[in-house]
């Protein structure tokens, strides 16, 4: 139950913030609002890592294997301007609804590979019948 609560919040705060993001940056530039957004969020983490029990030291970033995945930051800056544009151009619901389906198929994607590290999953029918359906529903709230 805690895990779909805190999904949901995710989803809400991420539509709320492409709101936001796309009214500063029109006042302001992308590259401007997506930095102060970056910034922002890292100077939150640094507030809630010392007001936590830091149970890992800062040393422990260096240390992830494989390197790679530590790319999540320059992620971060990409989906901030991809989430900006697309809100801008399509408008919030069609924007999220586009956002959210894609995130649906690559992690699904990601879980049958078993890429990144994570455990492979079997692929299944229903949930690709169920992905398909999310597709449709993107065409007909298009129409």
């Amino acid at each position: 139950m805690w895990g779909l609560i805190l999904a949901m919040l995710s989803g809400a705060l991420m539509s709320v913030q492409g709101v936001f993001n796309t009214e500063v940056t029109k006042q302001s530039g992308i590259w401007t609002a997506a930095g102060f957004v970056q910034l922002t969020a890292f100077l939150y983490c640094v507030a809630a890592w010392f007001m936590s029990g830091r149970e890992k030291g800062i040393e422990a970033i260096f240390r992830t294997e494989p390197k790679y995945m530590l790319l999540g930051g320059v992620m971060g800056a990409l989906i901030t301007y991809t989430v900006i544009r697309s809100m801008d151009s399509l408008g919030p619901a069609a924007a999220v609804m586009i956002i959210v389906i894609t995130q649906l198929l690559v992690a699904y994607l990601i879980e049958v590979f078993g890429l990144f590290g994570v455990e492979k999953a079997g692929f299944e029918w229903r949930k690709a019948v169920g992905a398909a359906v999310a597709v449709a529903g993107i065409w007909l709230f298009k129409k």
